[in-house]
């Protein structure tokens, strides 16, 4: 690492780190470890419940009247049809990172690994924002939908109505949703997500009924709704667009199906007691193959639903008649239904304590993952040895958004929530790239164990309970260490390709060439995003910018196609690996449609993350990059003499 011993090479030695990257395979981290790991209790059913719930939240109650009646018309479902594909770019980049590395890191464990630690601390910190921002908007949101039940919010109970104070609207409603929601996910990774899964089921029941009753209801009068003059797009082709940008972040949540990585169990029956089936269905159940699938599920019935849901809706009735607050209960109401309001407010409830505990549940392990890895004080770290979760940085972000829902009308705030979203899925886009042209070199890790006193000796590294027959702590010297991995052969065990490991002359210009044509891409995205968004500039300059970029970001993406794939990533795919497909081409387009959608936020809400960031910076420079464990080497956890061949090499091939 060519860390400087000197004081006077110390703040050299921090802005370098910016750029240094964690050598890790986190599929053999915290391997095996008692109460100091997480609890492997999740399924595949589990993962849905989690990607769904986090991702149906009460926008498509609300959100599908607005676009229609100023964006899409008719065309919501298209709308929405698009906006599920940009987000299936991001998804499948995910799913293929998440397969590689199944860690509770999410998109900042994946960009540490293949970007830098500067980058990866950006995107933890946007992260964090995201969901305590989030979860403090969902649950100010319960107060008037629950308030429905009562006739107004001038009727609901005295504990329960907002109330001003000093000036100061609070909301002891959503403050105690808050509280509830982090109790539950305090009792364990099981039973919060089982009540997030039940809650998410009556969700999805009552947007089936609006499919199906408001199905029958539009059959029945010839979809009337579709009948005008002005066509199925009345605001063109430029009104869709606009329309999907806006129902694009309706499919934000599906990452947080990966911030329970480490959570995830091998098998899908998992939760039956008949041990002989288990172990024969353990045999054959690849564990890689849980995240991907849990991804992909989640967003394609979020994608399905919210198509469904928009198609009655707007056949129903005409598009300019639907009501921008609560357009379903109204398309309903013309129809003299007007007791499917409270199946639908009870939908609208579900969807957001849903999305809150979607919310609370990942921010908790990314603060985890970044205090694992000395950016964050160990504090967050701790894990429960009853409840397996890390129950004091749930608490901590618990009470956070509790003050937030609480005190402050976050609904300003709301798009902040989009950029730590955005920021972690161009930084996943590219880490595919990365991961896929110039893949970091493998290199030896030297040990530790994660929450054990004994830190790596100088002479020799201290593992306990390294084997299951082991009685108290196992040690290996240096030179053992190295003689076990040459014995184990870890080239072979972690897929690299001899391609990648002789470094072949063409294989090192390749390498070298690679990092030029992915910083070529992304100053192609640049320029023709900021000049296609510069509306008050001349046209001419414009179109001129716009084509510029449009060649640089092309000539990058048909460079990396040129050069083709580094060889460490042919054994992974063939090892079952989930890997994500039409590279470099469908990376560039997450890239491409992500940065446009962040710098098309608007500087009020780039102003406010403006802050936020910079108190991250300050969080950075003074603790983080003093006390990042990559200060004394690229170090990991294990806990078995076996996983010293696997963390052996550094490379992202496993």
């Amino acid at each position: 690492m060519g860390v400087q011993s000197d004081s006077g090479g110390k703040w050299l030695m921090g802005f370098r780190g910016l750029t240094r990257r964690k050598q890790v395979d986190s599929e053999y981290v915290n391997t095996d470890m008692g109460h100091h790991g997480l609890a492997k209790r999740l399924t595949i059913v589990d993962l849905v419940g989690i990607g769904v719930g986090s991702t149906i939240g009460a926008g498509v109650y609300i959100l599908i009247g607005e676009v229609a009646r100023e964006h899409t018309g008719p065309a919501l479902a298209i709308a929405f049809l698009i906006a599920g594909i940009a987000a299936a770019l991001s998804a499948f980049c995910y799913a293929e990172l998440s397969s590689r590395w199944p860690s509770a890191g999410s998109a900042y464990h994946y960009s540490y690994i293949c970007i830098g630690e500067g980058i990866a601390w950006i995107v933890g910190w946007g992260l964090i924002l995201e969901y305590a921002i989030g979860g403090s908007v969902v649950a100010r949101g319960v107060t008037p939908n629950l308030a429905l039940y009562f006739g107004g919010e001038e009727n609901l109970p005295l504990f329960l109505a907002r109330q001003c104070i000093f000036g100061i609207v609070v909301d002891p409603c959503a403050a105690a949703l808050v509280i509830i929601a982090t109790i539950l996910l305090c009792c364990g990774i099981k039973e919060s997500t089982l009540a997030q899964t039940t809650v998410t089921a009556i969700n999805i029941c009552a947007l089936l009924f609006v499919i199906l009753v408001g199905g029958y209801l539009a059959f029945k009068n010839g979809w009337s709704g579709y009948e005008l003059s002005d066509g199925y797009f009345p605001f063109g082709v430029n009104g869709l667009f606009a329309g999907s940008a806006t129902v694009f972040f309706s499919y934000i949540g599906f990452d947080a199906v990966t911030a329970t990585a480490e959570e995830d169990i091998t098998d899908l029956f998992s939760f039956l007691s008949f041990n002989v089936f288990l172990k024969l269905v353990q045999q054959v159940k690849n564990p890689r193959q849980d995240l991907p699938w849990g991804i992909g599920i989640s967003l394609s019935l979020s994608c399905v639903l919210y198509m469904l849901v928009s198609f009655v809706i707007v056949g129903l009735v005409p598009y300019y008649k639907l009501d921008e607050d609560t357009p379903i209960s109204t398309a309903f109401s013309q129809y003299g239904i007007t007791w499917a309001a409270y199946i639908i407010t009870t939908g609208a409830v579900m969807a957001l304590v849903a999305a809150l505990m979607g919310s609370l549940l990942p921010q908790s392990r990314i603060l985890m993952a970044m205090a694992r890895d000395g950016l964050l004080p160990t504090f967050f770290s701790d894990i429960d040895k009853h409840t397996h979760v890390p129950v004091k940085g749930t608490i901590a972000t618990g009470i956070l958004a509790a003050l937030l829902a609480f005190f402050m009308d976050v609904s300003e705030l709301a798009g902040m929530v989009s950029v730590g979203t955005l920021l972690a899925f161009t930084a996943v886009a590219v880490s595919v790239l990365i991961i896929r042209y110039i893949p970091p070199k493998g290199e030896v890790l030297r040990p530790f164990i994660e929450g054990s006193s004994s830190a790596p000796a100088r002479d020799g590294y201290n593992i306990e309970g390294a084997a299951e027959d082991a009685k108290g702590p196992f040690v290996l010297a240096e030179g053992d260490f190295q003689a076990l991995l040459e014995k184990k052969e870890p080239l072979h065990e972690s897929g690299i390709d001899k391609e990648a490991s002789l470094e072949e002359p063409s294989v090192q210009q390749r390498r070298n060439l690679a990092p030029w044509l992915i910083g070529t891409i992304y100053v192609g995205v640049l320029v023709l995003i900021f000049a296609a968004s510069a509306e008050n500039a001349p046209s001419f300059s414009r179109i001129t910018l716009s084509g510029l970029g449009a060649v640089i970001f092309l000539a990058g993406v048909m460079g990396l196609a040129y050069i083709g794939e580094d060889g460490a990533v042919g054994r992974f795919r063939h090892k079952g690996g989930f890997t994500c497909p039409l590279v470099p081409c469908l990376p560039a387009a997450s890239i491409l449609i992500n940065t446009y959608l962040l710098v098309n936020l608007g500087a009020a809400t780039w102003l406010r993350v403006s802050i936020w960031l910079l108190i991250g910076v300050f969080i950075y420079l003074f603790y983080g990059r003093t006390n990042s464990s990559l200060l004394h080497g690229p170090c990991i956890p294990i806990t078995r003499p076996e996983d010293l061949c696997h963390s052996s090499v550094g490379s992202p091939s496993h």
